[in-house]
Order: C-alpha cells, then sequence, then structure tokens
C-alpha cells in the first residue's frame, strides 16, 4: 500500500514536471516569434518563460525545477546545437527562478496576491532582484564566448534583464489569479466582460499603431478592468497591451516608427514596465480593500447578533455564560451560608 502510494506521487511529480517543461518550451516558441536586435544579440522584450516558472514554482513548489531545465535546454535546441556554454545558460535559466521562489517564501509571500506587500515582494524580489542571475549569467557566457564585446555589454544586459523581469511582472501573476480563481466564473459578469474585452481589443489596437503617440489611453482601461475584475482582469489587459506594443516596436509601427533599435527597446521596456507596476500594485491594493472591508462587514454582522442575542436576554452563541441577577443573589447567601 505504501509502495503504491509512493509510486503514484512520483507519477504525479514526473507529469508536473513534464507540463512545466512543455509550457515552458511552448512559451519560449511563442516570445521567439517577436525579437529585437541590440549591439548584435536578439532579445526578446518579453520572455514568458520566466513567468511560467516562477508561477509552476510557487504554486507546484520547488521539486518541479527540472522541468523549467528541460523547457530551457529545448528552447536552446530550437536556436543552436549543443555546445559547452550551453550548460551556463541552463544553470541561469533555472537558478534565478528558483531564487525567486525562495525569496518571495521566505517573506511570507501568497500566491492569491491579496495584499500590497505581496505584490511589491513580486515586484522587486521576484522579478527585478532573482532575474539580475539569469541576465548576468547569459551575457557572461556570450562574453566568454566573444560573442559579445565590451562595447555592448549594458545594453544587452539590460535588454535581457528586463524582457526576463517582464515575463514575470506579466504572466506570473496572471497564471496565479488564474489557478486561485473560482470556476467557473460568476455568469451575471459575463456580460461586462465581454464589453470590456471588446472594447480594450479595439482601444488597444487603436493606440499601439496610431501614429500619434497616445500610448497614455491605455491607462484608464487598466483602471476600470483592475476596479472591476481586479488582478484577473488587469493583467489579462496588460499582457494584451504589452503583446500588441511589441508587435508595433518589432514593424517600427506607431509610436515607434523613425526610432532606432536602442530608442525602441527603451521606449517599450520604459512602457510595458510601467504599465505592468501600474496593473499588478493597483490591483493589489483593491483585492487587499475588498478583503478589509469583508472582514469589517463580517465582525459587524457578528456583533449585531451578540447584541441581538443579549437585548433577548439570551446567551449569545459561543459567548461566556454570564448569571443574572437572580443567581448572583443566590451565589451570595450560600457564600454567607458558609
Amino acid at each position: 500500500m505504501v509502495g503504491t502510494e509512493n509510486l503514484r506521487r512520483t507519477g504525479v511529480v514526473a507529469l508536473q514536471v513534464l507540463a512545466v517543461a512543455g509550457c515552458y518550451y511552448a512559451a519560449g516558441r511563442l516570445g521567439l516569434l517577436r525579437n529585437l536586435a541590440v549591439e548584435g544579440a536578439v532579445f526578446t522584450p518579453i520572455w514568458p518563460p520566466t513567468g511560467i516558472a516562477v508561477a509552476a514554482l510557487l504554486i507546484f513548489g520547488l521539486r518541479v525545477w527540472p522541468g523549467i531545465t528541460l523547457g530551457s535546454l529545448l528552447v536552446i535546441m530550437h536556436l543552436t546545437s549543443l555546445q559547452p556554454e550551453v550548460l551556463g545558460n541552463l544553470v541561469g535559466n533555472t537558478a534565478a527562478p528558483v531564487c525567486a521562489c525562495l525569496m518571495l517564501r521566505a517573506v511570507g509571500f501568497r500566491t492569491d496576491l491579496s495584499r500590497f506587500r505581496d505584490g511589491l515582494a513580486l515586484v522587486f524580489l521576484g522579478a527585478l532582484t532573482s532575474m539580475l542571475i539569469s541576465a548576468s549569467v547569459g551575457v557572461g557566457m556570450l562574453v566568454i564566448t566573444d560573442r559579445l564585446h565590451g562595447h555592448g555589454l549594458w545594453e544587452v544586459w539590460l535588454a535581457w534583464w528586463v524582457g526576463d523581469a517582464m515575463g514575470v511582472l506579466i504572466v506570473t501573476p496572471l497564471l496565479l489569479a488564474l489557478h486561485g480563481a473560482r470556476w467557473p466564473p460568476p455568469l451575471s459578469r459575463w456580460q461586462e466582460a465581454t464589453g470590456l474585452a471588446l472594447i480594450t481589443c479595439g482601444s488597444v489596437l487603436l493606440v499601439t499603431f496610431s501614429s500619434l503617440s497616445v500610448l497614455f489611453l491605455v491607462y484608464p482601461l487598466l483602471i476600470w478592468t483592475a476596479l472591476r475584475f481586479q488582478l484577473v482582469g488587469s493583467m489579462l489587459c496588460a499582457l494584451v497591451t504589452s503583446v500588441m506594443a511589441t508587435v508595433a516596436a518589432t514593424e517600427r509601427a506607431g509610436p515607434f516608427e523613425g526610432l532606432d533599435r536602442i530608442e525602441v527597446m527603451l521606449k517599450l521596456q520604459a512602457f510595458n514596465g510601467t504599465m505592468a507596476l501600474t496593473a499588478l500594485l493597483l490591483s493589489a491594493v483593491i483585492t487587499e480593500q475588498h478583503n478589509t472591508r469583508r472582514s469589517v462587514e463580517r465582525a459587524c454582522q457578528e456583533l449585531v447578533e451578540v447584541l441581538e442575542h443579549l437585548t433577548a436576554g439570551k446567551t449569545p452563541p459561543g459567548g461566556p455564560t454570564r448569571p443574572d441577577g437572580e443567581t448572583r443573589d443566590r451565589a451570595r447567601q450560600k457564600e454567607t451560608g458558609r
């Protein structure tokens, strides 16, 4: 019986590892569809596999880290042949999400992102700090193999780091929110959600491909989705907007027309970064306020029930038993008789 249970547990872990590897590889292939070149090095403005890796470790635990390594290996094999320096990239791509998971656990991170501090932890520890590892290792391997020279080192490092961090900022919160959401969603929200999705897609398409620099018009949509649908809505809006902005940037269209490669990278990453931070932190604040309000309402309801029982002369449910006046008199008489 114990052996069967251990075998089943091993099988579940193996399936989780394979699922993580498959999702990592698929996300890597999607991320490579749109890329920019900086100093001869190709990078993706948003690298979704890092977001999938961090979310998988937070949901399934550290036991699925081999899936990250396997998925990273498959992506690298799609780009180039196996070479000795590939080992360094595998270490960097695996160590960064693992360190992100460990640091988030150390500060008491909650996967439902129901507190503002959880949003800050994901931004500064899960994205900005931990992704320094993958960017530094990746660029270091390029320098060691003479594929990158010193004059372009910092531009490539910055592009690599921001791309990995953006994957965590956009993809990880969305996956965590979908994992913790109630399924199926209430039918009463479908009408508003459908209308909001149509408005968002149309507005984002217009804003990202317009010759006028009106990218700021996306922020009212982020606020609306965060107020009405919290984390799921705001991060879906941020994801759609980031994808469309990346497409426009790689095609040098809309607000990115006429810019050189460095200017395109800086403008795109600045827009994606500020938008992801706004969506994540705003939805975390709104969720925390909603939870606080529900807690206050629950406490008020319990207080009302206690007052109703006291008014009726009954003992409140779960409350301490307090003797009435007659019982206290009898107790005093017994004590006097003694």
